[in-house]
């Protein structure tokens, strides 16, 4: 039965920003914040290590207490838009969208209790 989530945005923003981290590439870095126009869904952009400076947007929503959506949003390089068929994109897209759902799964104690 899938269940609605009973938890405040920030405290799932905070329990995002203290566990994303251990399922990072070593010099990748994060940001997590509430989407004010879903109260069940979170932003966040990932900026990959390396000379490529890509940074790559997601949504990532709550379908229920267990499930989450994601969805890439915008991919950056350099500070500008970039082409996200790109060979590179897609494969730190797939990279980064695993992450996600691996937190996600890690955080389920907290969201499906």
């Amino acid at each position: 039965m899938n269940r609605p989530l009973q938890l405040d945005q920030q405290t799932l923003v905070s329990a995002w920003q203290e566990r994303l981290p251990v399922l990072m590439n070593t010099g990748d870095s994060f940001q997590v914040q509430g989407d004010a126009a879903d109260p069940n869904s979170l932003l966040i952009q990932f900026n990959a290590a390396g000379h490529q400076a890509y940074s790559l947007d997601f949504r990532c929503t709550y379908v229920d207490s267990r499930e989450v959506a994601v969805n890439l949003v915008d991919v950056e390089q350099d500070g500008r838009h970039t082409d996200e068929r790109a060979e590179a994109v897609q494969l730190l897209a797939q990279q980064y969208t695993r992450q996600i759902h691996e937190c996600a799964q890690a955080l389920q104690p907290l969201t499906h209790s």
